[in-house]
């Protein structure tokens, strides 16, 4: 993977992020075909996402584990 399907993962995350339940499920799918440099910069991206977006933050359980 290189850093378009980083890009990829952001974009897709944006657009599906008016439905938490949504957000989560394309969050766990990202996390498993990312390679992990890739996570620890989209769970970078992630934290700083979420400041606006509160009702996502239940999603970053998944990037804890």
């Amino acid at each position: 993977m290189n850093r378009t399907m980083f890009d990829y993962t952001k974009n897709i995350l944006e657009r599906v992020s008016f439905d938490p339940l949504l957000f989560c499920k394309e969050l766990e799918k990202a996390l498993k075909m990312l390679l992990p440099y890739e996570v620890e910069q989209l769970t970078d991206w992630l934290f700083d996402y979420t400041n606006e977006k509160p009702e996502l933050r239940q999603c970053l359980i998944f990037v804890n584990k």
